[in-house]
């Protein structure tokens, strides 16, 4: 098998996985209402994207700024969930 099928099969495995998962915490998000949920959401369907430019530029561009900066966006959008969580107060009880 050619080696770039199969990197293009493994590229649309993942960005179909991302989708799901963004919207397995869209779902959460519409029970909840919490914030932390739409920021997770948001942030995989970023990573989905980002698997998405991949498959539509050459395979030496991939290390290029741009790249690297739609992943970035994904784990920041990750971060700030994270930290706003954690300051809103919001967090279950203990034992």
């Amino acid at each position: 098998m050619n080696r770039q099928i199969i990197t293009q099969f493994m590229a649309g495995a993942l960005v179909l996985t991302y989708w799901a998962i963004g919207y397995f915490f869209l779902r959460f998000w519409k029970k909840t209402r919490d914030r932390f949920f739409r920021a997770f959401a948001w942030a995989f369907w970023v990573l989905a994207l980002e698997r998405v430019i991949l498959l539509f530029i050459r395979a030496d561009f991939e290390f290029r700024p741009f790249v690297y900066l739609v992943r970035l966006t994904a784990f920041l959008l990750i971060l700030w969930a994270i930290f706003e969580k954690n300051r809103s107060g919001d967090l279950p009880p203990r034992g």
